[in-house]
């Protein structure tokens, strides 16, 4: 089976997809706002891979958040909630982390299934 590669650069691909499944990786595209418009940046640009990869929200298997604070967890599972189909949330970890860039308050890497 080949594996597609998404918009592949020297470092990493948008998404790299193999045997029917989709993995990719999400950050904010403005770092300079705060956690609840960061994570909504996230799941807009999340739902953009999962469409050009022939998936979507209602298919995702599995999602690790890295998180830089604990007390940005209620403004997550709030807009989490809101954007996940009824009945589809998939597994999750939500890990406290360092992320290299400091202004970063959220990173979440996604698996999904491919129609």
């Amino acid at each position: 089976m080949s594996i597609t590669r998404l918009n592949p650069t020297p470092r990493w691909s948008d998404a790299t997809v193999f045997n029917g499944i989709a993995h990719f990786v999400e950050v904010p595209n403005d770092t300079a706002c705060a956690m609840h418009t960061q994570i909504e940046q996230i799941l807009l640009q999340a739902e953009q891979t999962l469409a050009a990869t022939g998936s979507d929200k209602s298919r995702l298997l599995s999602a690790t958040i890295y998180l830089t604070d604990k007390q940005h967890v209620a403004a997550l599972n709030q807009a989490w909630e809101a954007w996940l189909p009824q009945g589809c949330a998939p597994s999750r970890a939500c890990i406290l982390v360092g992320l290299l860039d400091p202004a970063m308050l959220v990173e979440i890497a996604f698996v999904a299934a491919v129609n």
